[in-house]
């Protein structure tokens, strides 16, 4: 294997590396030496994940030995070995830890796939939920917190029915030092404990406090319950995290709320529930723990918040009632919930649930049986998590980021249709708030990397940190070899505008699934097509089957002209069944039949999320319109309020981005990664131009410009 000395790093390559591989290399070391945050983008395509890991590893090894005993392997084409002795706990946790996060579990798998691909090896481990990593025969079964609650009340007694895979974990642990050694996913962390019989979940657990590089889903870091659940070193960490275009929304919603009147009626049937069960518990066995006047003073408090969210006066469905952040003290206080009443009512939510869960084991015959309490959920945790996040750290200085929102919809469920439920909410539209934790904890360098960041300033001023490395890297193929442009028109003639006033029509429609035929029939292998939303690509499949063009003789449908060419592969809604249709797609594309197969697929859904379409899975990618987002939304309507009226008073020399700007870059970005690189800037700069027949348009020579730069 090669090796590239990278400002005095020796960087270990699996390959010999392109320039532009070089130059990802050199930034991510440099933001890891000068201790700073660095946004990376790189196409998809270019080893950008394999950059980033040699680079990070390369500069971590730099600075002294790994955990692991195995610290080197030689190289698949006979190259030198790379060994050095293991250090001891002490001298390693002296030394930074490294946290890689990715969106997803089955992102995080293709990662651990390309650290097995290069030469190093320091201790690691991915982390996982219980639902990923349980197995327990019945525990297993379970989700969510009645799975968590459920876990610790077996782990916790030693009586006829406990966890016999907890107890073998320490023990485990010992006789196997090296596990992690060698890169592990959590499918393989699952089959050590099915055979050996430890529990893989707390086998984690202990790996991680060793661990020389943790693997993670973003809520482990972003969530702050989650977070100080792990036992890291955070003064001069890393924090990595990769396909981050979507990390701006994630950090919001983390720190955001709804709270749907359903929601809100089943926490108050649970308190009542808890009154109960408390009374009953004194009756039948004198046991004086749990105290019924707690649970019904939590009750009506949940009581006067139900009337005083239904007195809302809501003038306008479409826009609801909005207040700025601070207004939710003022509710709160009204119903005597402040920071310290907050605290107490905390307790009495978690005595609740544990109340409840106790109940359900001992109704169930003494065990969490899986035909029993499957799919049991106590909502009053929710309202625990809703007021943690109302009052953290004590102070008020962050609801200045956050809207107070109230909106009315129609019922869904059949026993109350008909009739308006409401949702309070509170959004934050200061992502930065997840961020500057990490300042506080003293994290050395964050790194965000995608390949599909740009613009970065705008991305930059979302997060409100500074971001002194920053890199655009371009496409390692070039120009000649891939074509980004606008179909303006169909075969007829009829204009392509995906604009909400003609999307509907019969007649784009049609166009649209006559000119998918001609590519269907011209492209080789994997054909994908994004559309803006689920509606839109539910409306034109559904036409496409039902509905015979006027114009042609043969009696056929466009979806059955479609299929003589390529076998159709439709995204579903639910994650559940994307991998199987991930599946279906690869072995349609075997299939020697057709001439491949076509994925119609949605922008912002799972096709484009990260997966490689390399090669003849993916020669050409449609997208069908731009995925903006629904300007009356009542989120994006007060994101773009909020945004205007800070741009109104900027910061001295700080930049400031408008609520036109962010809703525009949020489809930009979106077709950007549907393309998987920024040639989706070409096609959004071109359809603007088509849409807009704008004088000022760009010119040949700008867009020629922007191919160029992949």
């Amino acid at each position: 294997m090669p090796i590239y000395k990278i400002r005095g790093v020796d960087v270990d390559f699996p390959f010999e590396a392109y320039d532009c591989q070089l130059v990802y290399m050199e930034k991510v070391i440099q933001s890891l030496q000068e201790r700073c945050n660095a946004l990376l983008e790189s196409p998809t395509g270019t080893g950008k994940t394999l950059c980033l890991l040699c680079a990070t590893l390369a500069w971590r090894k730099n600075l002294g030995g790994f955990s692991s005993c195995v610290t080197g392997r030689k190289g698949g084409d006979g190259g030198s070995e790379v060994s050095d002795e293991p250090l001891s706990h002490t001298e390693s946790s002296s030394l930074p830890t490294i946290l890689y996060a990715s969106r997803t579990h089955s992102q995080l798998r293709q990662v651990i796939q390309e650290l097995k691909r290069t030469n190093y090896r320091p201790k690691m481990v991915v982390l996982g939920s219980r639902e990923q990593l349980c197995i327990h025969e019945e525990v297993s079964l379970l989700h969510g917190r009645t799975q968590t609650n459920a876990c610790h009340s077996l782990c916790r007694k030693r009586k006829k029915r406990f966890c016999r895979h907890f107890p073998r974990v320490v023990e485990f642990m010992k006789e196997n030092p090296s596990l992690g050694d060698e890169p592990i996913d959590i499918e393989e962390l699952v089959n050590i404990g099915k055979s050996c019989g430890p529990c893989p979940y707390y086998m984690s657990r202990e790996l991680h406090k060793v661990a020389d590089i943790v693997f993670a889903p973003y809520n482990y870091l972003i969530d702050r319950g989650f977070r100080k659940s792990l036992s890291i070193k955070w003064n001069n960490s890393v924090l990595i995290f990769d396909e981050a275009h979507n990390l701006e929304s994630i950090c919001a919603d983390a720190a955001s709320f709804d709270l749907p009147s359903g929601i809100l009626t089943t926490c108050i049937t649970e308190a009542k529930n808890c009154v109960d069960l408390s009374i009953l518990r004194r009756e039948k066995s004198n046991d004086k723990s749990c105290n019924p006047d707690n649970f019904a003073i939590l009750r009506a408090l949940l009581l006067k918040l139900e009337k005083r969210i239904a007195e809302v006066p809501i003038e306008s469905k479409e826009l609801g009632f909005t207040k700025p952040g601070p207004y939710i003290y003022e509710l709160l206080a009204d119903l005597n919930i402040t920071y310290k009443t907050a605290t107490m009512i905390i307790g009495i939510i978690e005595e609740a649930a544990l109340l409840l869960e106790e109940d359900t084991n001992v109704t169930h015959s003494g065990g969490p049986g899986p035909h029993k309490v499957q799919g049991t959920v106590c909502r009053l945790e929710s309202m625990g998590d809703i007021l943690r996040i109302i009052f953290r750290d004590g102070g008020r200085a962050h609801a200045e980021y956050y809207r107070f929102h109230v909106h009315e919809v129609e019922a869904s469920a059949a026993a109350f249709r008909g009739k308006a439920s409401r949702t309070l909410s509170w959004w934050c539209f200061n992502p930065g708030i997840a961020m500057e934790e990490f300042s506080r904890l003293g994290v050395g360098s964050i790194i965000l990397t995608s390949g599909t960041l740009s613009p970065l300033d705008s991305f930059a001023q979302e997060f409100k940190l500074e971001f002194p490395v920053r890199l655009e890297n371009p496409h390692v193929i070039s120009e000649n070899q891939i074509w980004a442009g606008v179909v303006p028109s169909g075969p007829s003639g009829y204009s392509f505008n995906s604009s909400y006033r003609s999307r509907d029509s019969i007649e784009y429609k049609l166009e649209l699934g006559n000119a998918i035929v001609n590519f269907a029939r011209i492209v080789p292998d994997g054909l994908l097509v994004f559309f803006p939303s689920y509606y839109l690509l539910d409306q034109c499949i559904g036409c496409w089957k039902n509905m015979i063009h006027p114009n042609l003789t043969n009696s056929s449908t466009i979806w059955e002209r479609i299929c003589r060419h390529k076998q159709p592969v439709v995204e579903p809604r639910q994650s559940s069944l994307f991998p199987l249709s991930i599946d279906d797609y690869n072995n349609k594309l075997k299939d020697s039949s057709t001439s491949g197969a076509v994925f119609f697929a949605v922008c912002r859904g799972k096709v484009s999320e990260g997966l490689d379409f390399a090669d003849h899975a993916g020669r050409a990618v449609i997208v069908t319109g731009m995925p903006y987002a629904t300007r009356m939304d009542p989120k994006v309507r007060l994101k773009r309020e909020y945004l205007d009226h800070h741009a109104q008073s900027p910061q001295i020399g700080s930049k400031v981005l408008t609520g036109e700007e962010w809703y525009s870059q949020q489809a930009l970005r979106a077709v950007n990664q549907a393309c998987y690189s920024k040639f989706g800037d070409v096609v959004f700069t071109l359809t603007r131009f088509f849409r807009d027949v704008a004088i000022q348009g760009p010119t040949k020579l700008e867009l020629t410009r922007s191919e160029g730069h992949g």
